[in-house]
């Protein structure tokens, strides 16, 4: 068995063991386990089965993350995307008037076009055209936009009316639920920060273990009510989890089940609507994906020397087949997870960690109630420590040079703040043009950024 994974993923060659890719893949399905309550809520909007759409999204992360393990050996993780899952629900649908199977349709088509893409080896070319210290800056920024998500998860921080977002209230009366679980997320951020310092194995997917152990126990206690920390494990919970199985014809094989108004067939793929939509699921799934392999590749030391990824031709053809197949199986776009990051940190460097991932996403059907019971609160502490892990490159960049400097200090920022991947690609690219433009280094400027930069301020000033 040990040889056949050698054999299969080159563990040596990447310096790594089957135990510590195991564990990397455990963690980094936990990390982001919470896709699988989360898309079907939000899809469910657009009138799509909730059962069904959680089999779908298992399903698609399964299908997507195995084929990353097998055209590439890389440890990355694909699910339904958070934001294009809701602009899918409520402006493709609810705001356009759309129908969720025209919807599927625009997606399966994005998938195709990224298929062509990554077969003509255009998105491969796009990616090695961002200048190198960008690419780095991505996974910086990405790190705090991880560790943004995980103090949101944790209820650490809320909204707040005058300055957007507070910091959770710790004390008195106004003692909430909410403020108990982020109590136990800064204890589980610690005791994984401990373990982490005393070279524990596997700290991460502890972590979470101990934080989500300290929650059950403070409820057990009556020391709060909280019924997501503990929900119904009874065999009713995993009766219903067993019956969604005869949901499944409910969101799948639609894609060609759909029409709009006196339209339907295939009159709608000429108009101009349908053309929008899919250049929208296009242009953000793109950025996002190279945004989330740059940075996280970044992170596993997969980068070359010039700041190219091999096999990525292999990754972008695992995102775009699982893109048009989720559509099919009945889920919007499926793309490579930032939450990735989280195996990473913990050791994976192989195919086995996204091999793990994919076959706990294929079991969590079955086990849906069990595996949905990891609560927010728990997984924010892994997030925390990854976005520390994910920032240290930042002694890398030289910050002495303001043409290459603030290009990425506008990277690094944008993307928490604008809470996007893909807008902190384009005002990098944007600012690194311009900036370079005035200042006349003309090396810094290839005709592919100059292009892409045309192509982000369209997006902004025609398309949005």
């Amino acid at each position: 068995m040990n040889q056949f994974f050698e054999k299969t993923f080159h563990l040596k060659e990447h310096n790594t063991t089957i135990r510590t890719e195991l564990l990397a893949g455990i963690t980094t399905f936990l990390s982001m386990a919470y896709i699988l309550a989360v898309n079907p809520a939000i899809l469910s909007g657009a009138g799509m089965d909730r059962g069904g759409v959680l089999i779908a999204t298992a399903l698609a992360s399964f299908f997507g993350t195995a084929l990353m393990a097998w055209f590439s050996n890389y440890p990355f993780a694909l699910a339904p995307s958070m934001g294009l899952n809701a602009y899918f629900a409520y402006t493709v649908v609810k705001s356009m008037g759309f129908s969720w199977q025209f919807a599927l349709f625009a997606v399966f088509v994005e998938g195709l076009i990224f298929l062509l893409l990554s077969v003509t080896s255009i998105r491969e070319q796009i990616f090695n055209t961002i200048p190198l210290p960008l690419k780095k800056a991505s996974g910086i920024g990405i790190g705090f936009f991880i560790a943004f998500i995980a103090f949101q998860n944790a209820n650490l921080i809320e909204d707040h009316a005058e300055t957007l977002v507070t910091f959770q209230k710790l004390q008195g009366s106004e003692l909430t639920t909410c403020g108990v679980a982020a109590i136990l997320a800064v204890c589980g951020t610690i005791a994984t920060a401990w373990l982490l310092c005393k070279n524990v194995k596997g700290a991460i997917l502890l972590g979470i273990l101990l934080t989500w152990g300290a929650g059950i126990l403070c409820e057990l206690v009556g020391f709060y009510q909280g019924a997501s920390v503990i929900p119904d494990l009874s065999l009713g919970s995993f009766k219903e989890a067993l019956g969604s199985f005869g949901d499944l014809f409910g969101s799948a094989f639609q894609v060609d089940n759909w029409q709009h108004g006196t339209k339907s067939g295939f009159q709608l793929i000429y108009s101009m609507s349908f053309i929008t939509i899919v250049f929208a699921f296009l242009f953000v799934d793109l950025f996002s994906a190279i945004g989330t392999l740059t940075g996280v590749a970044s992170q596993a030391g997969l980068l070359t020397a010039d700041g190219k990824l091999p096999r990525i031709r292999g990754a972008f053809l695992a995102d775009s087949l699982a893109t048009s197949g989720g559509a099919i199986l009945g889920t919007s776009t499926t793309t490579t997870y930032v939450e990735s990051a989280a195996g990473v940190v913990a050791g994976g460097r192989t195919g086995l960690t996204a091999v793990t991932t994919a076959v706990l996403f294929l079991f969590s059907i079955v086990f849906a109630p069990l595996l949905l019971a990891v609560p927010a609160f728990a997984t924010a502490p892994a997030l925390i420590i990854v976005g520390y892990y994910m920032i240290t490159p930042i002694k890398e960049l030289d910050f002495s040079d303001m043409g290459e400097a603030i290009p990425v200090y506008l990277t690094i920022i944008v993307m928490p703040f604008a809470y996007s991947i893909t807008d902190g690609i384009s005002i990098g690219i944007i600012s690194w043009t311009a900036l370079n433009f005035i200042l006349r280094k003309w090396e810094r400027l290839s005709p592919l950024t100059v292009i892409l930069t045309f192509i982000f301020l369209a997006n902004y000033f025609l398309l949005r």
